[in-house]
């Protein structure tokens, strides 16, 4: 590994579990689910660089990591645009005169924060009960509903489509390909060639599959390289 270092400079190294009773095992540059067991360090900028592509680090993310920026977006938008609708009713007054009927507030039937949040959460989830509705004399609500509108649109575009790509990646697909435990180099067409067997345990078949194989080697006065 040392050669490898070499190559690649100081900024890379390998990674790898220890070995039983204190003892490091031999490391592996590619792991077994054809991950490359390399760590990056020292690069500078990292944040700065995650966070102008967030769709991609969104899915990159781990599932734990997934559900929950799914919940808190939902949960926080949610309670921002209840709080909004909540603030239109206390500054207007509506919701000392909620039950004069010769009174016509801006959303009918709204007296407290739940019953706001309620009436958002029938506009957003398009469920319409009927029982709270917006009135035509209140623009300022008009306005908000369109507000709410688009907005809601572009969260459901955003965290929906970061779930659905996430799910649809083949990332466990590995898990089911089946290696041959020994690799053998023999000669093939005047060439020496590695030569390993590979099974899928699925009855399904894989399109347009490719096997892409790393060699490390060291030869005399020349650093390590890996070719694939």
């Amino acid at each position: 590994m040392a050669a490898v270092r070499r190559k690649f400079g100081d900024e890379y190294q390998a990674v790898g579990p220890a070995g039983a009773g204190g003892r490091r095992e031999r490391q592996r540059f590619v792991d077994k689910n054809g991950r490359c067991n390399v760590q990056h360090g020292n690069l500078g900028g990292e944040s700065s660089r995650y966070l102008s592509d967030l769709f991609t680090t969104l899915v990159d993310l781990k599932w734990r990591w997934n559900l929950l920026i799914f919940l808190l977006t939902y949960t926080v938008a949610w309670l921002v645009m209840a709080s909004m609708w909540w603030g239109i009713a206390y500054l207007r007054g509506d919701l000392h005169r909620a039950h004069d009927d010769t009174y016509s507030p801006c959303v009918a039937n709204v007296y407290n924060f739940p019953s706001a949040f309620l009436f958002f959460i029938e506009t957003e989830a398009t469920i319409g009960y009927g029982h709270r509705y917006i009135t035509e004399r209140c623009p300022e609500g008009i306005v908000l509903f369109l507000f709410q509108s688009l907005l809601g649109s572009i969260v459901d575009a955003f965290l929906i489509g970061c779930m659905f790509i996430k799910m649809s990646q083949p990332k466990k697909r590995a898990e089911t390909l089946m290696f041959s435990r020994a690799a053998v180099v023999s000669q093939r067409d005047g060439k020496l060639c590695l030569m390993f067997r590979v099974g899928n345990l699925r009855n399904s078949h894989m399109v347009s599959a490719q096997i892409r194989c790393k060699l490390i080697k060291v030869r005399p006065g020349v650093a390590a390289g890996c070719g694939g």
